[in-house]
This record gives structure tokens, sequence and C-alpha cells, in this order.
């Protein structure tokens, strides 16, 4: 097409976009409107609409659609500190988007379900490995530079197309589709929603998913603050997708809705404007609604405007010498240059953790032997969001390439062993087509496997012989899985000690093992025989269930393993005769904590552990590297070993990226984006979403932490100098221009993370200890001394004031902090801002009850027209706090909408939960349990000022209330 060459409105590249869209969707007929609502956008040819799939993962590279350049892990790139970087890897993961599309463009979108923003408040999450760590300005800051780069720079075309998820309090995989997260105006404001503004405003983003939970009682596809907020507020002017297969969950899993029909019109009149579900059921259920009237089809024009403004955005419509990005070829995939950014990607993901006695870098020079050791040095592994690797270098490989082959040996600690069943005495063998089948009296003709702990009963089995994994088919054994991979990692086995000799064996889903009467390795289902204990658990569990589970195993076969060779006696052995041995353990991305398996723990696996001792105890010289997708309580080892390294698992380049800063070639700079604790205990509940009351991240953390967030050492020195602010008073609308010198003091050429802090000094509420208000990467020559500058907008600084339902900058001195981490501060100057007092509530006008202060035993949930109300969430013990209430004069009495199932009370006290008794409201029991209540009770307040506590007794959820004189 020509660009004078038109027929219809939307096809003129010169008119307005708007007035394209808008003319472009006036043509569509009501079945074609259903059509496109879904994640697979169908073609309509008569409007020359071309097939469009939403949705290309992109975490770091792109998945799933073949060879493609592969970074980090998101964990490892937010340890980059680097956001330049980052936008240089999103410009590569765009060009490669844009390389597929050229390959098959009806299956490979531009629309990339990337980056995941998601604060991390807890290591336990299993999807740790996706997101950029605890930090909202740290994430938000990272995420926007990478979409950035993803979208390119032109003022129209966009190179792809940047979705940010998963909104809102997506941060635990237990019951992620049915459970609903409780989360409170402050904590909502200033953690969760404001990681998610940045990328929006700063960066650009044009798409946004929605998660699985619910947040306050409500399904996230159904969240009032999609439109009011996202939307409105932030002025997002893209489309909202949908998680696959939530929108119909609302109905399966939460129980929100009782029909698909009320599901796809409930999400899509709240924002949703792809739907990632069954195409089938979908699209029917919006027709029905559509005939029901749950739907008009002013509806779907909405969304359908969303999704087409972002693909006219593409050039979908447009010539394609207008596009700068058209023309991005095939052959872009996995170009050279692409490499050398996902070199230095790995290179600046590894986190020095400690160094001490000069134990790194190696010297090259000195060393005649190195044993490399442990279940990851000669691995390299993907995650469910990896793309395939074009190549991968592992850790051995890394070294050997440094030292030549020779002067490295190996041992993986991993013991290998023969299988026999106990009950007939046969031993386990591989058939032709690779099934374990237990037939045979001769040792010499069993297959010997290579025996790898992954810790918490989770094991893999490799045959000696293949190389090939032991997997199964839900029905028997097989050796024949390539690599440790899949949604549910079938090549996981499960090691439970039946009795002093034997062994009894799970599969991935803790179905006990037995040998069937021709030997075959089956699995026992359910409907087996004996009766099974719990059954169909992926992944890791608690200490408490582990002894249900393996007296669920028990009820399988007994085996006994016969050690071949001893891997741990083997490791110690290679490590004696080293000069140096390097530790090389972590995690596998697929085993023990990924998407749908939340961790167990987060120490290292005790095999590991143990591991590293022995290697040790034979060499002092021992260095320890950890390849994981999350922090670890590294207490042992950090007290035992003179050197640790930590890397995410970094794709393709990860094993000569650590050769390089083994031996000084690229030197260790980046800094952890999340603290890194000592122990589960020093958490709280893993879904407990209040940071503030739990003490959640560096902000709020009072305890002592294995290493802080910011943390990260170099093998040169630095010293900070000379800090300078613009200003020692600002207003809230002002920003204060803060300069640091930083001289490079050491031996080496080195990166530094430059760190800029604040903290608030009186206030109304609770702040943060310090909160993270600049930082930046920056390479310093030995001896050099550069000036590293910040600006410092006061609204940085912003907090939520509950009592006016908005930020307000509070007038008074704040700190500014300069250093190498948060605990780590090298210089700071305080400075003033004029900004707000905060001032006293007025509890004679109607107050949400959710407007709180303080709480005790409550979360929020569902309440009525639109509100989330404060439910107890025990029978005593509950109690609301709203502080510095002016009453100008005596109260007389109070009004509230409340609701209860079988009945409670609310006592109002002054000063402290306990205090003074001002009056007592009774909530009448319900029936219907959501049936809300207008009630009054008699109070005696004096005027002043004073704390007003509300103790809930019994099943009582509030909305609003009123004090009235």
């Amino acid at each position: 097409m020509s660009t004078d060459s038109v027929s219809c409105s939307f096809q003129d590249h010169r008119l307005p976009l708007e007035e394209r869209v808008n003319d472009l969707v006036s043509r569509l007929t009501q079945e074609e409107k259903v059509l496109l609502l879904c994640q697979y956008q169908a073609e309509i040819p008569r409007l020359g609409i071309k097939p469009y799939k939403h949705g290309t993962e992109a975490a770091h590279g792109i998945a799933w659609l073949g060879e493609a350049t592969t970074f980090p892990q998101p964990i490892g790139l937010a340890c980059t500190w680097n956001k330049q970087l980052l936008r240089r890897i999103g410009s590569v993961i765009g060009d490669e988007a844009r390389g597929f599309f050229r390959r098959n463009p009806a299956l490979h979108g531009l629309t990339l379900w990337a980056p995941t923003v998601d604060l991390e408040r807890d290591p336990r999450w299993g999807r740790t490995e996706e997101a950029y760590g605890e930090d909202p300005f740290l994430a938000g800051k990272l995420a926007s530079a990478l979409v950035q780069g993803m979208q390119g720079d032109h003022p129209f075309y966009l190179k792809a197309v940047a979705t940010l998820k998963h909104f809102l309090g997506n941060n635990n995989e237990i019951d992620r589709a049915a459970c609903s997260i409780s989360i409170d105006p402050r904590n909502m404001r200033e953690y969760y929603l404001r990681v998610f503004e940045r990328p929006f405003k700063e960066g650009g983003a044009l798409s946004m998913m929605t998660s699985y939970n619910a947040v306050n009682g409500i399904p996230t596809n159904l969240n009032p603050d999609i439109r009011r907020i996202v939307k409105d507020e932030w002025g997002m002017n893209g489309f909202i997708v949908s998680d696959a297969g939530d929108v119909l969950g609302t109905v399966r899993d939460h129980r929100y809705m009782s029909s698909d029909k009320e599901a796809v019109a409930a999400s899509i009149r709240s924002g949703i404007d792809s739907i990632t579900d069954d195409h089938a059921i979908s699209q029917q259920a919006i027709r029905d609604a559509l005939a029901d009237g749950l739907l008009s089809e002013n509806d779907l024009d909405t969304a359908l405007r969303n999704t087409f403004r972002v693909r006219f955005r593409l050039g979908e419509f447009d010539p394609e010498e207008l596009n700068p990005y058209a023309a991005i070829p095939e052959s872009v995939i996995c170009r050279e240059e692409h490499a050398q950014v996902s070199v230095q990607a790995a290179r600046e993901n590894i986190v020095l953790l400690k160094n001490e006695q000069g134990a790194l870098p190696l010297d090259a020079s000195r060393l005649s032997k190195v044993a490399v050791i442990g279940p990851l040095a000669d691995a390299v592994y993907r995650d469910w969001y990896s793309g395939s690797f074009p190549y991968a270098v592992t850790p051995l490989e890394g070294i050997r390439a440094r030292l030549g082959e020779a002067a490295v040996g190996h041992a993986s600690g991993s013991s290998v062993m023969k299988l026999k069943c106990a009950r007939t005495g046969h031993y386990v063998r591989l058939s032709p087509e690779g099934r374990l089948v237990a037939d045979t009296a001769k040792a010499e003709h069993a297959e010997a496997f290579v025996l790898t702990d992954w810790g918490w009963d989770s094991h893999t089995l490799q045959a000696k012989t293949t190389g090939k994994f032991v997997t199964t088919d839900d029905a028997h054994m097989y050796a024949t899985a390539d690599e440790i991979f899949g949604w549910f990692t079938k090549e996981v086995v499960h090691v439970y000690p039946a009795d002093q000799d034997s062994i009894a064996l799970t599969t991935w889903n803790r179905l006990p093992v037995c040998c069937s009467e021709d030997g075959s390795l089956a699995v026992l289902t359910a409907n087996g025989q004996p009766e099974l204990g719990p059954v169909g658990i992926a992944g890791a569990v608690s200490a408490a269930d582990r002894e249900e589970l393996a007296a669920a195993a028990r009820q399988g076969e007994r085996f006994v393993m016969e050690i071949v060779s001893d891997g741990l006696a083997l490791a110690a052995d290679a490590a004696a005769e080293a000069d140096s041995a390097i530790v090389v353990v972590g995690n596998h991305p697929l085993i023990n904590g990924k998407e749908t398996i939340d961790r167990p723990d987060i120490t290292l696996a005790a095999s590991q552990e143990r591991l590293i001792r022995e290697v040790h105890a034979r060499n002092p010289n021992t260095i320890v590297i950890v390849v994981g997708s999350y922090p670890y309580a590294l207490n042992p080892v950090n007290a035992e070993i003179p050197a640790i390294l930590y890397t995410s698992h970094a794709g393709q380049e990860l094993g000569r990226a650590l050769a390089d800063a083994l031996f000084g070639d690229a030197p260790p700079a980046g800094r952890l984006n999340f603290t890194w604790y000592r122990s589960v205990d020093q958490l709280p509940d893993l879904m407990d979403y209040d940071i503030i009351r739990g003490e959640r991240t560096y902000q709020y953390f009072t305890g002592e932490p294995l290493y802080p967030f910011g943390h990260g050492l170099t093998y040169s020195p630095f010293a900070y100098s000379s800090l300078r602010l613009s200003a020692s008073r600002i207003s809230a609308d002002e920003s204060l221009r803060v300069a640091v010198r930083v001289t490079n003091q050491g031996p080496y050429a080195s990166d530094e993370v430059v760190q800029l802090y604040v903290r608030a000094g009186q206030s109304r509420v609770k702040r943060p200890l310090k909160q993270l208000a600049g930082f930046e990467r920056v390479h310093i020559a030995a001896g050099e001394t550069k000036e590293i500058a910040f600006k410092l907008p006061a609204a940085e600084l912003a907090i939520w004031d509950v009592t006016r339902e908005r930020f307000c900058v509070e007038s008074g001195r704040y700190t500014l902090m300069v250093g190498r981490s948060s605990a780590d501060i090298q210089l700071s100057e305080s400075f003033d801002i004029v900004g707000e007092t905060i001032p006293n509530r007025d509890l004679m006008r109607a107050t949400k009850a959710f407007n709180y202060d303080d709480y005790s035993a409550c979360i929020l949930h569902e309440g009525e027209n639109g509100l989330s109300c404060v439910a107890a969430t025990q029978e005593e013990g509950a109690w609301l706090c709203y502080r510095s209430a002016a009453f100008g004069q005596p109260v007389q009495s109070i009004a509230l909408r409340a609701a209860s199932t079988c009945g409670g009370s609310l006592e109002i006290r002054l000063a402290a939960p306990d205090g003074a008794l001002a009056g007592t409201c009774t909530i009448p029991g319900a029936e219907a349990g959501g049936t809300w209540q207008s009630l009054t009770g008699s109070v005696h307040i004096p005027a002043g000022v004073h704390d007003v506590y509300f103790k809930l007794h019994g099943e009582v959820r509030l909305t609003t209330f009123q004090f009235l004189s």
C-alpha cells in the first residue's frame, strides 16, 4: 500500500491516532469484536486486520520461540543497579522480538509479557527470580529502563510493547489463584502501587497484566484501581491483559462470580481489554453477556480501542517505510553484539558477598591446580521463562578456558549409586525404551545413576550410560529426559528413609513408586492399593508435612541404594589436591521454588552445606559461588568461608562471567537488591503483606540481616568525600541537587555503585528507617576520582496521608546519606523541607474504616459500594486506632456501617486499646453475612484531641463510621 492509497480513514497515517482507532472499531461487526477480545486476536480480512497474538514471554530474553539471546534472571539484572545496561538489554529484547515477528507474525507477537515488577517483600516467594527486588525505587527505575529499551525511542512507532506484571500484591504461590491479600492504604500507595507507577510515567509502558490473587476480597481482574488509578490517575493509554485462565478463574477458583458470562462482563467493564483464557469458552461467554445485557457493545468498543491504539503504533496499518522498526530482519536474533550485552550483564550481576584475607581475585600465575566442585559447577540451567540458549558456558568451562583444562579438576559432589528392590532383590536396569525395570539379579547389569540432592527430599537421577534424567509419564518411570524442565518438573524424585537399610521413593507429585509384576517401576495412583496419604502435592512442603509425606511414601516399594562412588569423598579428595577449591552451589530454578511453589526455607540444601564444610576442611583456600534464584541464609558459609560470590542463573554467559570475576578481569561490583536475612525466624508469615507493621525490607527491618540491602564488595576500596547539597532548605515542589566525590583507592579499575538514601525526622506516622532515593553505577579507574550528581525531588519523600487520602510531603528535617549500601553509609548531611503538617483528624465527618493509623488482628476485605471493609480475624484482641482526632465539642454518639454473621460488638476506647471506655455499639448477627446495617451507639468523648481505639469483639466487619455531637 502506498502512502497515498487509502480506502478507509483508519488506513490514512496522516490522520490523528484516535480518529483512526475510532474509525477502525466502528467498522467491526459485533461478532468480529467478540473474536478480537482474546489473546489470539482473529484475522478480519475484509479490513486488512491480520491475526495477532498478545503475549510473548521476555523476562530476560525472548522465550519459547527458539534460540534467542538470554540474559541473567531479573533478580540478577537488578543486582547490576545499572539503568543504562537495562535499557540496552530491553533494546536487544525488542530487536529480537521484531526478528521473531518477521519469522512468523501470526504467532510471534510484539506485545511482550515483561518486566515483572511485583515487589519482593519475602524471599520465600517461589517466583523471586522473576522480579527486581524489595525496593520500589530501584525496581521502578530498572523496570522503566527495560521498558524504554523494549519500546524504542521513536515519538510514535513502537519497536515492541512492554507488559508490566502482575497487578497487584502478587507475592505468594500458595493458593495464589484463590487467596485474598490484605493491603491497607499506606502500604498500597507507598509500596505496592508506587513500583507500577514509575514504569508507566517514566518508562511509558503501554500494557499491564493483572494477577491471579484477590486484593482486599476483590479478584484483581475486577480491581477498580485498574480504571481509577492506572488508567485515569496515571494516564496509561494502552491496554490491560488478564493472566492465563484468570477471568474464568473468577468463577472456578475465587468463586466470586457464578457464571462465565458474569465473569467476562465484569472483567471487561473493570478494564480488562484482552482475555488470556480458553477462547471458545470466553467468546461464548461474551456473546451470552451481550445477549443478557451484562455487556454493551460500547464496552467492547472501549476495550478494542485500547488494544488497537497499541497495534497502530506498532505500525501494522502503515506503510513499512514510515516505521523505523519494520525493517529489522530475522537475522537480528542472536547477533554477536547481543551476546556481548549478555556477557556484560552476567558480569555486572555478580555480587561479592565476602572477601577476607585477599582470597579474591585469584592469581592465575600462582595456581597449578584448581578444583571446581559442586552440583552447579558444570551446569547452566534455564528457568521457566528462559529462552533456548544458543550456547551456554558452564562455570567449569569458563574456568578451564582461563587456566587450561589440565589445571582444572572437577567433582560434582553427587554420588553414583545402583538401585535394588528390597522385596525381590532385583536391581534396576534400563529397558531399550528407557523404562526403569527391576528384573536383574546381577549388579553388573544394573544401571548406575548420578543422585543429586537438591534438599527437602527432592532429588534427581541421571543415568550414567545415556546421560538422560529419570522422569515419569505418571504411570511408569523412565530415564528419557534430556534436561530437568517442565511446568510440572517430573524429573524430581523424592527420597525418604524407609528403615535403617532402605528408602522409599515418590514422584514429583508425591505418589509412591513400586515394582510391578514385570519389574517395571510404576506409580501408585490415588485409586491404587493401599490407601494413600496426601498426594498431588508438587514441590517443597513444610517440615510439618514431611513426616506425613514420608509415611505415604512407605506405602510404596522399599529400595536399597548401593553406592558405586561417594560424591562427597571424591569432592573432598579433589579439593585436597588443589591449590584452590571453588565450590558452586545454589538451586535448580524448577525445584523447591518456582511458579506455583513457594520455598520451604531460605537456607541452602543441607547436602550443599555439608559439601562446603567437607571441602573447606580439606582445603582452607575455598571459595564459594552461589548460583541462585533467590536470597539465601548462608550463616555457616559466611562464618567459615573467606570469599563468597553470588550470581543469578545468568544465562548463556554464566561461566565466562564468573571466570572474569574470579581472576579480576572484570572485578565484581553488583549489589544486592534484597535484604538477605539470617533465618525465616526474622520474617512474618508469608501471607502478611504489611511491610510497615511487619517490619519487612530494609526500610522497616530492625533486626540484624546477614547481608543488608545494597550490599556488595569490590576488589578496590573506594573513598567518599565532599558531599554537597544545593540548598539547606527546599519546598515540597522543589528538588535538591546532591554531589559527592568518589575515589578509587585500589589497584583495580572497577565499577562502584553509589547509593543515596534519605531518612525523615519527626513525622505523624511510622516512616522508613531509610529509603533509597538515587543510585548510579560508575566505572572509576585505579587512582581516579569522579564526581557523582543526583537530583532529589522532594516529592519522592511524600507519604500517603490517610486522613485526607492524598500524598503529602511533610515539613521537617531530613537526613541525606550517601554510601555503598543501606548499612554502609559514608557521608550524611541534613536539610529541611518546607511542606505540610498533617492536621488532626476530623472523625465528625464520615470516615472510611480502613484509613486507620494502626491495628491488630484485622484484615481488609470487600465491603460495600466499592469500599474495602476492615474485618476482625479473631474474636478477641482485634482493634483499630485513629490518632490525633480533634473534637471541638463533646461527642454523644456514633453512626456506622457494619456487618456480622454471628453478631459482635464495637467498643470505643481512648488513648489505648484498653484505655478509658467511651462507648459501645452492638452489631446484630445476620444470616446473610454480607448484609450491611446502619447502626448507632451512645458515646461520651470530651472535647479535645484524642487517640481513638475501636475494639472489635466477635466476627465484625466495618466500612464507615462518623461521630456525632
